[in-house]
């Protein structure tokens, strides 16, 4: 037995009250959907043989009507005849076709009545399953949300990746370590002296300084070529 048993049923249906009783609101709202579904496909069933009767029931009074003309054609016949007693059974018998025909009248107004109900009934179950299906798709999301904060606040928690972290703490430690001795070790032995690059800018340097000793010497006359001319 499903959760609703009618159609009014599913219509009037409180989906919040429902979720909120459920011990399983996931679970809930699809059983919810498939009994929709379900009577959303038996309504549209019986809106299907309620349109199959009334096309049968207007080919049937379509009949009644040729045979109500018929008899109407027979009954003068008849009076033309002077068979007073034939124009009267036909008569009859045209009245037994008008008397159908106003009762299929009356059942085809009771089929459309009917119809304009499960119409009604098909445009409500379709809204309210909308609605279910947005209800479902916010219901996964808020799962999925709180399934996700579950899985971070567990690896937050989790000693192992505590120990992880810490591993790379005493990594990082190693490494500084490391680099620091081979830092050590160029001081001390020298090749943690100037760059190859540095070299040659010291040289470059040491001739500036020459060429500027030179040129004090000659303003002081004891340059170079003074020297030469005393000696």
């Amino acid at each position: 037995m499903g959760i609703f048993s009618r159609t009014r049923d599913i219509i009037a249906a409180n989906f919040n009250e429902l979720l909120d009783q459920a011990d399983d609101p996931a679970k809930m709202i699809r059983m919810i959907i498939l009994e929709m579904e379900e009577t959303l496909v038996e309504v549209r069933a019986s809106a299907a043989r309620t349109i199959a009767d009334q096309k049968e029931m207007q080919r049937h009074a379509a009949k009644l009507d040729r045979l109500q003309l018929d008899w109407a054609d027979k009954a003068q016949l008849a009076l033309s005849k002077d068979r007073e007693d034939l124009a009267r059974a036909a008569l009859l018998e045209k009245r037994k076709a008008t008397d159908m025909i106003d009762q299929l009248k009356q059942e085809m107004a009771v089929l459309d009545d009917a119809l304009r109900a499960y119409e009604q009934d098909i445009a409500k179950l379709q809204h309210r399953l909308r609605e279910a299906r947005s209800r479902q798709s916010q219901i996964a999301a808020r799962l999925e949300s709180a399934e996700n904060r579950v899985k971070l606040r567990s690896l937050m928690t989790n000693e192992r990746v505590d120990e992880a972290l810490t591993r790379f703490d005493q990594l990082e430690r190693r490494v500084d370590y490391a680099e620091g001795r081979a830092d050590s070790l160029k001081i001390a032995d020298g090749t943690g002296g100037n760059s190859l690059a540095d070299e040659f800018a010291a040289l470059e340097g040491g001739d500036k300084v020459d060429e500027e000793l030179e040129e004090m010497k000659r303003a002081l006359g004891k340059g170079s070529d003074a020297s030469k001319k005393e000696g």
